[in-house]
């Protein structure tokens, strides 16, 4: 099968999504699929100097801003059409809803082959921290933009449930045929090397924990979208209540220097720890040496670092919310809190109880194992031979659960 991955986001950049294609890719390839991927430059005249991988074509872009790492691609079309001739594309897959995705649909129609889309974001929760003056725009606003934006594809993949489900309300697009395919960890690549005792040790060291002291991890996009405001005054809270505890926060964006700021104001800064930015090679680590991990994002659609804890067998503390129900268990490898002073309360009786933190960890890595990236390329290449064999004609969605369920 001949495939072309197009996205707003690929490396160097960093984020969820493009560690999804990442994964994706290389485990297409070593099944023997032929993969592509139409992407931005993130630096001028960039995809003249990639001829180290002829099968990544960069379209002209431009910085996004507004707070992110992300850009803006100006696809050149006629470009990008014959190099999907070259490449024989038989299945288009975008993983965005803007101008490339764009692309991806317009160059579909013309070449006749179909065009699927994963939904990675929940729109409604970001426009808030992203577009300026976003309180004077109506919810129902955003959704009119949304439901634009993916109305001519010709199928979805939703990474949860609840991404199905938003895509499913009657004023959104419930005739488009769609399956839950959750996202995957590559555990391999994660974790293939297990540090020893003595490098996580050393790292510990490196940020100034001791072995006895209990960490609480939180690791992803350090942005108000994510809720680490929220997520900081709980850390705060907690490390003024017990001793021994630290928080360390794993990743970069738009809140880290005003989170420093406050952590330096209340002197906090040796019990609360930003790491910055991280490579997702040495991520491992951080999650070795941590003890429970935490999150208070109710952004989410099927989030990724929680899949890493999950591989890293730690217990789990997250806001209640439907993109952490396959994942996130109460009582058998974490809490779901109601609230942020809940969460508080609950993170404090895991760092009270060393036994359950332990039974918790073990239960999560259990977990972990129904999330294989093998399981997961099964089920989207399932999904794209369902869409191929029913190209051009409706899709029928209950024969592609049917396939996806076989894997």
């Amino acid at each position: 099968m001949n495939i072309a991955l197009f996205s707003d986001s690929y490396i160097p950049t960093k984020s969820g999504v493009v560690t999804v294609i990442l994964q994706l890719r290389k485990a297409l390839e070593s099944m023997g699929h032929h993969v592509v991927i139409v992407t931005v430059e993130t630096t001028p005249g960039e995809r003249k100097t990639r001829e180290d991988d002829p099968c990544i074509f960069r379209a002209r872009s431009i910085p996004l801003g507004l707070g992110t790492d992300q850009f803006i691609g100006f696809p050149q079309k006629r470009k990008i059409m014959r190099f999907l001739r070259e490449h024989q594309i038989e299945i288009i897959h975008s993983h965005t809803e803007f101008y490339i995705a764009h692309a991806a649909k317009s160059l579909g129609r013309a070449l006749h082959i179909p065009t699927i889309a994963t939904t990675h974001t929940m729109w409604e929760d970001f426009y808030d921290y992203y577009v300026p003056m976003a309180r004077l725009i109506p919810v129902k606003a955003i959704r009119k933009i949304v439901k634009r934006l993916y109305k001519k594809f010709y199928a979805f993949i939703n990474v949860s449930s609840k991404a199905r489900e938003y895509f499913k309300r009657e004023h959104m697009l419930p005739h488009i045929p769609s399956a839950v395919i959750p996202n995957a960890v590559d555990t391999e690549a994660f974790n293939g090397n297990s540090d020893s005792t003595d490098a996580l040790q050393a790292m510990r060291k490196n940020w100034g924990i001791s072995e006895t002291e209990t960490v609480l991890l939180f690791v992803g996009r350090i942005g108000e979208e994510k809720r680490v405001l929220e997520l900081l005054e709980i850390a705060m809270d907690i490390v003024n209540e017990r001793d021994g505890v630290k928080a360390l926060f794993v990743g970069s964006g738009p809140a880290l220097e005003h989170m420093r700021k406050i952590v330096q104001k209340a002197r906090l800064d040796h019990r609360i720890i930003f790491t910055g930015f991280v490579n997702w090679t040495d991520l491992h680590t951080y999650y070795g040496m941590s003890d429970i991990f935490f999150t208070a994002s109710l952004s989410e659609m099927h989030s990724m670092t929680i899949l890493e804890a999950l591989i890293s067998s730690l217990p789990i503390v997250a806001r209640q919310d439907e993109s952490y129900l396959d994942t996130v268990f109460p009582g058998e490898n974490g809490y779901l809190a109601q609230s942020d002073q809940q969460m508080k309360q609950l993170t404090l009786s895991l760092i009270d109880d060393r036994d359950a933190r332990e039974a918790f960890g073990k239960a999560s890595a259990d977990i972990a194992k129904r999330f294989s990236i093998e399981t997961h390329t099964k089920r989207t290449v399932a999904f794209y031979q369902a869409v191929l064999d029913s190209w051009p004609h409706q899709l029928d969605e209950d024969e592609l659960h049917r396939r996806i369920a076989l894997v």
